[in-house]
């Protein structure tokens, strides 16, 4: 039990400290104003639509507004899942679980956002790929995650 309190407050101190880094990050600059559906969309243009690897589109910092919610500074990612043939698809059941694992162990590991996105979803595309929740999750030292892991 000890272990899982000490797991989690370490976790909450690096997404804090993430936060707190971000802000003062972005407050010392003035970035343009820009809705963030018009923003998502010129994003969206850069995509490659023949990559098959999972990628991520990183925006420059931005206050990003958005009708009747209001404003926050930070950048806009979109990020690309890895086209998986219908042919390979076996069970998506815990893939949601697999991407989040994938992004939690990320943020332990201090990997960048641009970095995370692409490796939570080649983990989650993985896992699709056999039958059942666990069964088809990736090892670390899966090949197929090695782009990811340099």
């Amino acid at each position: 039990m000890k272990s899982s309190k000490r797991w989690r407050r370490r976790l909450c101190n690096i997404l804090y400290a993430s936060y707190r880094n971000f802000n003062t990050f972005a407050d010392n600059l003035l970035p343009e104003e820009m809705d963030v559906e018009d923003l998502f969309e010129k994003l969206n243009l850069e995509k490659d639509t023949n990559a098959t690897l999972p990628g991520c589109i990183s925006s420059n910092v931005a206050k990003l507004h958005a009708k009747g919610i209001g404003t926050i500074t930070g950048k806009l990612l979109v990020g690309t899942a890895e086209s998986l043939p219908q042919t390979e698809l076996i069970d998506t059941t815990g893939a949601g679980d697999a991407f989040i694992g994938a992004v939690l162990y990320s943020i332990c590991a201090n990997m960048p956002p641009v970095k995370m996105l692409p490796f939570a979803a080649q983990v989650a595309a993985i896992k699709c790929r056999a039958l059942g929740a666990r069964a088809g999750l990736p090892h670390y030292t899966d090949h197929r995650l090695s782009p990811f892991l340099v």
